[in-house]
């Protein structure tokens, strides 16, 4: 069965009420810290606003793309549960996550298959793995048939380019679906028709 779904890019209170309010949410909802070139950035002052709509049953993710020390202080006390990090060394890793007792999801992007081995320097110093593809503030895909040897005891997250119409596909796998360009519609705004049809997508499968 599919473990639970994060659905990543949320930039607006409608959109996040609808998210924690839903039925059957995701277990993870991310948004964009420091990364501007994404068009699903926040900014921090939005963000500090954004995040006063209670979780309820979710959790809050903060998505960091090598984060210095100056927006690591900004957010510290904004009600993250996980620090997603990408191209972070594991030392690195090691030291946010001690200095600011969060969860950590470290990313790995993927290309090719000899990609996915870079898990190994993170797993014990990181609360989830996630596969991403190495398109950050793109939707892009990788042969997701890459980690189909990866151990079963790994905590693990698969994302690049998902599509709703793909999520059967990963009924049998142990990932958390974790999902953002799909859910939107064409002028780039989440959708909330698509984000209900993914929720109840990954429910049914599960139920």
């Amino acid at each position: 069965m599919i473990l639970s779904c994060k659905i990543c890019g949320v930039s607006d209170s409608k959109t996040l009420e609808f998210l924690t309010s839903h039925p059957t949410p995701p277990k993870m909802i991310g948004f964009i810290c420091n990364w501007p070139k994404s068009k699903r950035f926040v900014e921090h002052e939005k963000l500090k606003e954004l995040l006063k709509v209670d979780k309820r049953k979710s959790e809050y993710v903060a998505v960091l793309v090598k984060p210095n020390e100056d927006i690591l202080e900004r957010i510290k006390d904004l009600p993250f549960d996980y620090y997603q990090l990408y191209d972070c060394t594991p030392s690195e890793v090691i030291s946010i996550k001690e200095k600011y007792n969060k969860k950590i999801i470290t990313a790995i992007t993927v290309k090719n298959k000899e990609d996915v081995n870079k898990y190994k320097k993170f797993e014990s110093i990181s609360d989830i793995i996630l596969f991403d593809s190495k398109g950050y503030e793109k939707s892009e895909s990788f042969d997701h048939s890459y980690l189909d040897k990866l151990p079963n005891n790994l905590e693990k997250m698969i994302a690049g380019d998902i599509q709703i119409e793909d999520v059967s596909n990963f009924k049998d796998k142990s990932f958390i679906i974790d999902i953002s360009g799909s859910c939107e519609n064409e002028e780039g705004k989440k959708d909330l028709y698509k984000i209900d049809k993914f929720l109840n997508t990954v429910h049914n499968i599960n139920y």
